[in-house]
């Protein structure tokens, strides 16, 4: 096969025919960053798209959005999801929009979160290209989404949900098979066998063994080739330190009189963030007197769907929690703040409060408003909860900006800033290297979903623990997978 060739292969592969060619694999996005998670992978008669993800953060990023895929979207036959954050599915309304009509795979819990952070996505855009329009500040006129809710709608029409652990003919002669992989509810990581007979495998996002809610990922038993992210690369979570830091942080804004905004991807940093909260409430350590509102409509709604899975036993989940979502997510009891009413209303009152926001990142939502009132105030505290990309408000907090961009204006930072890596949803680079451990080699491992300095550690590390060879892929690099 000519690797320059941007099509699928092509010629035979019936009974009797020419031998099917090595399948072709393109890195169209999660290069060098931690957003875009897009694999093109092309065999002889089919063009698989592993994960399809919108790229997030600074300007020259999320500019790649409007970027065309090399190949055209009505040519690709299916999209695997490993789960339903939106660097991994918020592309997916735009390859519709672009005439994409093939069969998108993922598990049902992927399904259902997808049909929250798309619509949610979807609105959000929108509302930013009617501000630019009204504002008159967009390059474009008029402005337009990326996508719109139309688009969302017609791409959830072609969602196929299938169980984790059952081999599924996605497309003629290549074979998906999803394996639990702890990072949210119903991610996965996905193994591929091709028409030739060679194997691929996609991490996804790993999560912890440790996760307070999910059971263990589903250890890796090999493929030919592996996609590995590398979020977390170069560090080490401390799960007993970054609980104490967590509580501390909680009982030092307490005592000065000041409130904790926590900044948190809608889902399930929300959910393992309120489990801490119960822990703590029930220890004695959160006060009664504190109230914890939980102020986004959409990680309420994701709420709602992890409390379902607890009472439904569902097979990700921990024996520990099934059954008992209300005990592991209440912390006697949270408000939910729906409306923008009910959000403004936290904003007036002057007493000392935990506040857990979307988005994770504070690129936008409520949390914004939340920042630009408490950031001021040396007694308030912000805790950084999940991986902040480059780019991002929150990786300017943990980077210690002493002001930051909002609203047209700047907002100074006084208030204190403690990050808490440990509650990360993404396994740190031992819980990769552990995950991998005991598989067979693949024949090349390529490190992804990850900042240029994660990625080359982890490469490193994978090169000297376990003597594998393990590269750091180039954006838009091509390769053959056998």
């Amino acid at each position: 096969m000519d690797t320059s060739d941007s099509g699928a292969a092509g010629g035979g592969g019936a009974v009797g025919g020419p031998r099917p060619r090595p399948g072709l694999l393109t890195f169209l996005g999660a290069v060098g960053t931690v957003t875009g998670s897009k694999f093109m992978v092309e065999t002889d008669h089919a063009r698989v798209l592993i994960d399809c993800g919108m790229f997030q953060g600074a300007a020259e990023l999320r500019r790649r959005n409007w970027r065309p895929l090399p190949s055209d979207a009505a040519d690709v036959h299916a999209v695997v999801l490993t789960h339903a954050h939106l660097d991994h599915s918020g592309y997916l309304p735009r390859l519709v929009r672009e005439g994409f009509q093939g069969s998108v795979f993922c598990t049902p819990n992927t399904a259902r979160l997808a049909e929250l952070v798309l619509r949610d996505s979807a609105h959000l855009l929108t509302e930013e290209a009617e501000h630019a329009n009204s504002h008159g500040y967009s390059k474009h006129h008029p402005a337009e989404p990326l996508y719109d809710e139309k688009d969302v709608d017609r791409a959830l029409k072609l969602f196929e949900p299938v169980p984790l652990g059952v081999e599924t003919e996605i497309t003629t002669g290549t074979v998906l098979r999803l394996q639990h992989a702890a990072h949210i509810l119903g991610s996965s990581w996905a193994h591929l066998t091709l028409e030739d007979g060679h194997t691929l495998a996609a991490s996804g996002d790993l999560g912890r063994p440790v996760h307070p809610l999910l059971r263990p990922p589903d250890p890796f038993t090999g493929a030919d080739v592996l996609l590995v992210e590398s979020t977390y690369g170069n560090r080490h979570h401390d799960e007993q330190a970054s609980r104490a830091r967590f509580a501390d942080a909680l009982a030092r804004t307490f005592a000065r009189g000041g409130s904790v905004v926590i900044p948190s991807f809608a889902v399930d940093r929300t959910e393992v963030v309120l489990h801490e909260l119960a822990e703590l409430r029930r220890a004695g350590r959160l006060p009664a007197s504190v109230p914890v509102y939980v102020d986004s409509p959409m990680a309420l709604a994701a709420l709602r769907i992890y409390q379902e899975a607890f009472d439904g036993h569902a097979p990700e989940l921990r024996d520990e929690v099934t059954g008992d979502g209300k005990a592991a997510l209440d912390p006697t009891p949270f408000t939910a703040a729906r409306s923008v009413e009910e959000s403004m209303a936290i904003q007036r009152s002057g007493m000392p409060s935990v506040i857990v926001s979307a988005s994770g990142m504070a690129t936008g939502g409520r949390v914004v408003h939340h920042l630009r009132r408490l950031l001021p105030d040396p007694r308030n505290t912000v805790l950084i909860v999940g991986f902040a990309a480059r780019g991002t408000r929150a990786r300017d907090l943990v980077d210690g900006a002493r002001a930051l961009k909002m609203f047209g204006g700047y907002v100074p930072v006084r208030a204190e800033v403690v990050n808490v890596p440990g509650f990360s949803a993404h396994a740190d680079a031992g819980e990769i290297v552990d995950w991998l451990r005991y598989a067979p080699e693949p024949s090349t491992t390529y490190l992804v979903h990850g900042e240029p300095e994660g990625s080359r550690a982890l490469c490193d590390r994978i090169t000297e623990e376990l003597g594998w060879t393990a590269v750091v892929p180039g954006s838009g690099e091509r390769v053959l997978v056998r």
